[in-house]
């Protein structure tokens, strides 16, 4: 990319068009080879197309590798944050700002590979919303490779849905997927999740992973532990959010029954002289639950009344497929 190439910036609205989302923090070494690799590969199956960096508060040189990119092709584009605030803040930045009715999102690190969009684009052809990226043959170290094995795992069976993969960075969405998400926290790692359960098609296909050629991996042990705080987070707020009293009420209800069980069990010792409930902690322990069962049942009433006056305040909270009116 010798020239500046001016291209038209924007798309028809009669024809496919992909725009890719690139989140990135400190990797200046790999976006020109990234920039080549995407321009060789995405013109042969989209004609109009878009590649948004956004950069994460880099404090290396990597704007100023984007600025270069960005004045000898103008499909390329950058977002700049002020500071680090994360790969799913930069994703809702990116998603925000897209313009394709496709989407597309990879790392930045090279370790992702632009010639997957093929296959991916031709899934969502057949009928599907999203599809993931599945890492099946990965290059990372077993400190990275073990705990996302048992994320992979916790997070399928807590979602409902089959996935290899949840984090694989490279994915394919049709826009109106994305348009549908909000993501903040650690929520990148389950947009398969979200989207699922908002009621669009996700499947995942089989994706090369290349090692790593630049800098370091960004994980931690850290990151690990705020994606599991967040897992519960989408799950209460995706299942629980319009119903808080099925969560509440029915922990609620076990609770108060555990407690119930083994108080009965105890008066019935005491009614027959064999034990006296008198510094008993089990006695204590069962009353404990009974209060326990009833502060959980009450904060699900409240949440069913709060939900009823924003239901009652607004009727527009849930995504609509089709309308026939």
């Amino acid at each position: 990319m010798n020239n500046k190439n001016t291209h038209q910036n924007i798309f028809p609205t009669d024809k496919n068009s992909l725009s890719i989302i690139i989140p990135l923090y400190n990797e200046q070494e790999s976006l020109v080879p990234l920039s080549e690799l995407i321009v060789k590969e995405v013109n042969s199956v989209f004609e109009y197309w878009e590649a948004i960096f956004v950069d994460d508060g880099s404090t290396d040189n990597s704007f100023e590798v984007i600025k270069d990119i960005i004045q000898k092709d103008n499909r390329f584009k950058c977002i700049r944050f002020r500071r680090n605030f994360g790969k799913s803040a930069a994703l809702n930045a990116g998603f925000a700002h897209c313009n394709g009715n496709f989407v597309a999102t990879m790392d930045a690190d090279l370790q992702d590979d632009p010639k997957e969009f093929k296959q991916m684009y031709k899934i969502l052809q057949s009928g599907y919303d999203l599809v993931s990226g599945w890492k099946k043959k990965r290059y990372d170290p077993i400190s990275k490779t073990i705990p996302s094995k048992f994320f992979n795992y916790v997070t399928s069976k807590s979602s409902g849905i089959r996935l290899h993969d949840f984090n694989c960075g490279i994915k394919m969405y049709r826009s109106e997927v994305v348009k549908s998400l909000d993501v903040y926290g650690e929520m990148h790692r389950y947009l398969p999740a979200l989207a699922y359960w908002n009621g669009f098609k996700v499947t995942e296909c089989v994706v090369e992973h290349r090692r790593r050629q630049f800098g370091k991996s960004k994980f931690g042990l850290s990151r690990f532990i705020r994606g599991f705080l967040d897992l519960f987070t989408v799950i209460f707020t995706t299942r629980y959010m319009k119903r808080p009293m099925h969560f509440f009420g029915i922990w609620g209800t076990i609770f108060t029954l555990i407690g119930l069980v083994v108080f009965g069990v105890l008066s019935i010792e005491w009614l027959r002289g064999e034990v006296a409930l008198s510094g008993r902690p089990l006695a204590w322990a069962s009353l404990g639950l009974v209060i326990i069962g009833i502060q959980l049942f009450s904060i699900g009433i409240i949440g069913e009344m709060i939900v009823k006056q924003n239901a009652t305040n607004n009727n527009n909270n849930y995504l609509i497929k089709e309308k026939i009116m």
